[in-house]
Parts: C-alpha cells; structure tokens; sequence
C-alpha cells in the first residue's frame, strides 16, 4: 500500500470513529433529572397545612414538604401575577426583564431558563396559566389560558390554537399535562411548568366542594379591622377591603342572572363567567348558593357583622378553590410514582406571590408587607431532600431561574440577578442566601396600591412611597404582623439610615432606575 492509500485509509477510520462516537453520543441515555416547576396563583402560604396556620388541610402539598425543604422566608421581588412569573423565567427583575405590571407584555425574545434548558436537551412544556400576553417560547409544547383564564369551561390555547375545553379549569390542566407526560419525548429529561389559574379571584370551587367548609367559622386575623392609624396614606387610600371592596356578584356570587340594565364593570365580567356554566352547572350552583344567600339578605346584616360575613364567605370559597389545586397535585404526583418518575423528578412548589386572607382587612396582594410580599415555596429533590426540612434563609424568586440551571447542571448566566440555593438544600450553606431583600411594585391601578420600593432584612423592613414621599419601618421582631409603623420613632434613627443605606445600595447594585431620587 503506497503512503497516499495509507492516509486515505487512516483517514477513512478516523471519520468513522467519530461517527461511532457521535452516534453513541446522542444514542446515550441523557440521565439529567426531571424538574416539575407548580405554580399556583395566589396560594398564600396560611392556605397551606405544612405552613401550620391551621385554616384547612393540603395534604399532597404536606406530602412534598415531608420529602422536601420548606421555606419559611420565600419572597417576591414584585407582588403581582405576571411580574411574578417574568422574574421567575428570566432571573432578573422586573425592570430588567421589562414587565413591571399586569399591563405589560412579555418580551418573548429575551433569555430565558425555559429556553436554555431546551437547548441543552431538555424537553419543554408550560401548562395552565402563563399571563405574560405574548406566545410562550422556548417550550416544545405550550397549553395555556388566555388572560386570566376561567374556572367553568375555560379556554386553552394549545401551540396557538385556541379552544374552549368543558370541564373545571384545575382538573383540565392536569388532564393536560398527564397527556403530555404520556406523549413527549421520552429520550430526554424533561422541564415542566404546571400552572393552575386557582386560587385567584373570584373562587369558583368546582361542585364537589361547594358545601366543603358550610359547618366551619374561621378565626378572625387580629387585624382584621386594622384602622391604619399608624401608617402613611397609602394604607388608608387602598382598595382592597374585604369589607367596602368585595363586589356583591363577582366576588360574593350574591346574584347569579343578572338584568341586562345591571351588565355593567364587575357585574359584566360576573355574568360573562356565570353564562359559561352549562345549564346543568348552573343548577347545581344555585342549589349551592342560593340558601345562604336568601339566609344573608333576609339577615339585613351592617357594619361589623356585614365585614365578618363577606370574611367567612371569602375564605369558604378561596379555601374549596385550594383543596382542587392539592387534590391535582396528587393526581400529578400518583401519575409520576405509577410511571416510575417519582425517583427522577424534583418537584418545586410556589405562588406567583402571597395573599391576604383577611389580614389588615383585605382580601389580593400588591403590598409589601409579610402577607402580601412572601411566598410559599417547597422543594422536593430526590436523592438531595429526603426528609422534611424547614428553613428561615431568606430566599427570592429571582432565585429561582439560577436554581433551577443549577439544578441541571449548566452554566448560570452572568446578566442573571438572584443566586441558586442549590447549597442550601444540599445543606451545605447554613444562614440566609440573601442578607436583605429588594421590593418594587409598580402599578397604582387596581386597589389603588401606591407604587413603592423597600428592603427587608432578617428584623426590619423599610418602605417608600416615592410618589408620595412618605416612608414606612417595621421592628418584625416586636411587630410582626406590621401595625406599627416606627419610621419616626427617635429609638429608630440609627436603624433607619442602616436601612436607607442598604436600599440605595440594593438599588444601584440592580441597577434600579426608579425612583430617580431617594429623599
């Protein structure tokens, strides 16, 4: 063989082998784990039995916390629903990523976690609720409510179709996603996020549980009728009381057919949901509701007696909303064992954010303090978190992106603003991921909310009203259920320019342009 066939040949080898190895390559197994992301849209934390508050029980929820680490100080950087999930899927927050209200509009282009674990092999999938306004990208499938969506016979746009779907909002989601865990690509590792619309306003609980709760008076928050007498203005100028804000239709369902003459605002949206039930639906809920509410106008209820009954009849049906949610988490979580996932799946629990359940008197969230600004958040990691822990690190959900990237092993993206927690729930990290945390909300719209920024460390919170110029500080230790506004207590000057200090710094070091000034 002359030298030229000689190097023909080796180099006919060398090709082949790398063919063989390239094809042994992408035949391999890809062994990654498979991460679920839940999340429900305002799960208070008290509406969650692993919390301890008492209200109601969750046990599939609970069932996560016994395997996984429950974190007790899990916050937001932006108290609202698509905010919330932008800063989730972008790790940065909201002035970065560009959607700093329910008015915006997701910018699809920009990176996201969804996107970099498909490209790194994952398969992809977002079901449920997504409220960013534009298309979902970076999922190889996506099945999402519209908007807000709704509870009766909702609408799904499914990879651009839209259809209407009979049936209850949060059973479809999971029929959905089991359909989808059934049919993708089993070759690769997958990345889920499961997003249930409950349990938001205006809690229409599916008719199993319509008489769930119908013996049970809850106990009264010790604020309920929080007079704001310590506060700035903006506690007294919201909208969000249970006692003056609650609409008699869409929150109460105090009417159910209502005269054209009266379609109007919230009733119009009331009657556009109620019109959805079908006529065997809408007999049912009637039969449900109507008694007690014949019972309510023949009481003439006012005045204190009026508020705590718009509270029972709050919670009875926000709490019927969250027992569908932890019944699905179930049905997901017997899905998984029954398919041999349940070994090779983390699982992350949450909300968009925090909600008051009678707190200060209100119902929603927005606000910054405790109710409002914390998020429940439990981890299950097979083979990391095989016991219940419970946690006091402060934590964020611009965390979470960074986590989850961990979580899979790749790269975390320098422009990213949180920090994994990966060591904290391999246990190698004790104390706080973060020693203070950064607040903004942006949108003076709904509930009148004043825009403010603030920083909470492990004993003070600060907020500021920057429109108004007006300040707020809370002792958490002496006062944590935030009544007390010392921002001009003299005992506090020194701990008030600690404060203001560290929120100039937390401002600049996420490069916050607004408010231009802090005074």
């Amino acid at each position: 063989m002359n030298k030229y066939a000689r190097y023909i040949l080796i180099g006919a080898i060398a090709i082949l082998q790398l063919f063989a190895i390239k094809s042994a390559y992408t035949q391999a197994p890809d062994k990654r784990l498979n991460i679920i992301y839940i999340m429900s849209d305002d799960h208070a934390y008290q509406a969650i039995s692993a919390y301890g508050y008492g209200l109601n029980q969750t046990p599939n929820i609970d069932k996560l916390a016994d395997q996984g680490v429950l974190f007790k100080r899990a916050y937001v950087t932006n108290s609202i629903c698509g905010p919330s999930r932008a800063v989730m899927l972008t790790g940065k927050f909201s002035h970065v990523n560009g959607f700093t209200d329910n008015h915006s509009t997701f910018d699809g282009n920009q990176q996201t976690v969804a996107k970099l674990l498909h490209n790194s092999g994952y398969t992809t999938a977002v079901i449920g609720k997504w409220h960013l306004v534009s298309d979902p990208q970076g999922f190889d499938y996506w099945n999402i409510h519209p908007g807000q969506g709704d509870y009766y016979n909702p609408d799904f746009i499914e990879n651009g179709v839209r259809k209407r779907v009979e049936g209850y909002s949060t059973n479809l989601v999971t029929d959905f996603t089991i359909k989808w865990l059934d049919q993708r690509d089993k070759s690769k590792p997958f990345f889920l996020m499961y997003q249930q619309k409950a349990p938001h306003r205006n809690w229409m609980p599916e008719p199993k549980y319509y008489h769930l709760f119908d013996s049970i008076q809850f106990p009264i928050p010790a604020n309920f009728f929080d007079d704001y007498s310590t506060r700035t203005s903006a506690a007294h100028e919201q909208e969000m009381e249970i006692a003056r804000h609650m609409k008699d239709t869409y929150d109460l369902k105090l009417a159910f057919d209502l005269p054209k003459e009266k379609q109007q605002g919230y009733n119009a949206i009331w009657q556009n949901m109620y019109d959805r039930l079908t006529p065997e639906e809408k007999k049912k809920w009637e039969e449900a509701y109507k008694p007690s509410n014949d019972a309510f106008y023949k009481a003439n209820l006012s005045g204190k007696e009026l508020a705590l009954w718009k509270y029972q009849h709050y919670m009875k049906d926000y709490l019927r909303c969250v027992q569908s949610v932890d019944d699905n988490v179930g049905r997901l979580m017997e899905y998984l064992k029954a398919n041999g996932l349940d070994k090779n799946t983390i699982i992350i629990y949450t909300s968009d954010q925090g909600f008051f359940l009678g707190e200060h008197g209100w119902f929603d969230k927005r606000w910054m303090y405790e109710e409002s600004f914390r998020t429940p958040l439990i981890v299950k990691w097979p083979g990391v978190t095989n016991k219940k822990t419970v946690t006091e690190s402060m934590v964020q959900n611009v965390d979470l992106a960074e986590t989850i990237l961990d979580m899979a092993g790749l790269p975390i993206p320098g422009d990213m603003q949180g920090k994994s927690f990966v060591p904290l729930l391999k246990g190698k990290q004790k104390g706080n991921v973060h020693d203070a945390l950064y607040y903004h909300f942006y949108e003076n719209q709904e509930h009148k909310v004043a825009k403010h920024i603030g920083v909470r460390t492990d004993r003070y919170k600060l907020i500021y009203f920057y429109e108004k110029n007006e300040w707020e500080l809370y002792d958490l230790q002496k006062d944590s259920s935030e009544m007390h506004n010392v921002y001009n207590d003299a005992a506090y000057s020194k701990v008030q320019g600690q404060l203001k200090q560290k929120l100039q710094e937390l401002k600049k070091q996420y490069n916050d342009p607004v408010p231009e000034k802090i005074q």
